[in-house]
C-alpha cells in the first residue's frame, strides 16, 4: 500500500497525478497547510523540512519508504512501474532536463513571484517585479520549446510533462495566463484532457474542500 500526504498544491498534484496514470493503488491523508498541520509533530516526523507531498511505500524492496520531494517522487514512482521514464539514452536525459529545469527555474519563479503579490508582510516592488518578470521570463522559454515538440521532453508523455502541468495547473497563484504562449496552451488542454490527470486533480481539490 502506499499512502500520500498532500493538500490541494501544485507539487501535490503531481504526486496524484502519476499514480493514477501508473494505475497504482494509494490512500491519501489531507495535511491542511492553511491551518498548519504541516508543522505537527507527527508530520514533522515524516518530513523534517514540513513540506507536502509525502510519500510512503509500505511494499518498498527492503523496508518502508518515505520520500519526500516532489521530483524525486516522480522519478521513483516511474522507475517502480517502469513506465513514464525511458530506461536509458538521450530520451531520458531529456526527461531528467526538464525535472531539473522545472525544479530551478519554473516552480521556485512562479511560487516567489506568488509569494510576493499575494503573502509577503509589507509591499516590495522590486522583488514582485523579479519574479514577475522570472516567472513570465521561464514560462516563454517552455514556449519556445513545445514549438517543436508535443510534449516537454519529446514525443511522449512522461513525469517531466507531470512535473510542469501542476505549477501551470495553479497559474494564478502568480497571476499569469497562458495567452501569450500559445504551445503552452496547446499542450496544456492535451495533457488536461487526460483521463488519469483528471482523476489526479479531483483527488487533490477533494482535500481543500470546505467540511
Amino acid at each position: 500500500m502506499i499512502e500520500v500526504y498532500a493538500f490541494a498544491t501544485p507539487n501535490s498534484v503531481k504526486v496524484t497525478i502519476a499514480l493514477e496514470e501508473l494505475d497504482l493503488a494509494y490512500r491519501l491523508h489531507g495535511i491542511n497547510i492553511r491551518q498548519g498541520e504541516q508543522g505537527t509533530t507527527a508530520f514533522t516526523t515524516l518530513n523534517p523540512n514540513q513540506k507536502v507531498p509525502v510519500l510512503v511505500d509500505h511494499d518498498a524492496r527492503d523496508e518502508k519508504l518515505v520520500l519526500t520531494e516532489s521530483a524525486a517522487i516522480l522519478v521513483y514512482l516511474a522507475e517502480k512501474t517502469g513506465r513514464l521514464l525511458p530506461a536509458t539514452g538521450a530520451e531520458r536525459a531529456r526527461v531528467f532536463e526538464q525535472l531539473f529545469f522545472h525544479a530551478s527555474a519554473l516552480s521556485p519563479a512562479f511560487g516567489q513571484s506568488g509569494f510576493f503579490q499575494r503573502f509577503a508582510s509589507e509591499k516590495l516592488p522590486l522583488a514582485i517585479e523579479r519574479f514577475d518578470k522570472e516567472a513570465k521570463r521561464v514560462l516563454h522559454v517552455l514556449d519556445t520549446l513545445l514549438a517543436h515538440r508535443d510534449f516537454v521532453a519529446g514525443d511522449h508523455f512522461t513525469i517531466a510533462d507531470i512535473a510542469h502541468f501542476g505549477w501551470l495547473w495553479r497559474r494564478s497563484f502568480p497571476g499569469l495566463t497562458l495567452d501569450d504562449t500559445p504551445y503552452i496552451a496547446r499542450w496544456y488542454e492535451r495533457i488536461a484532457a487526460r483521463p488519469g490527470v483528471q482523476r489526479g486533480i479531483a483527488r487533490v481539490e477533494t482535500l481543500a474542500a470546505p467540511n
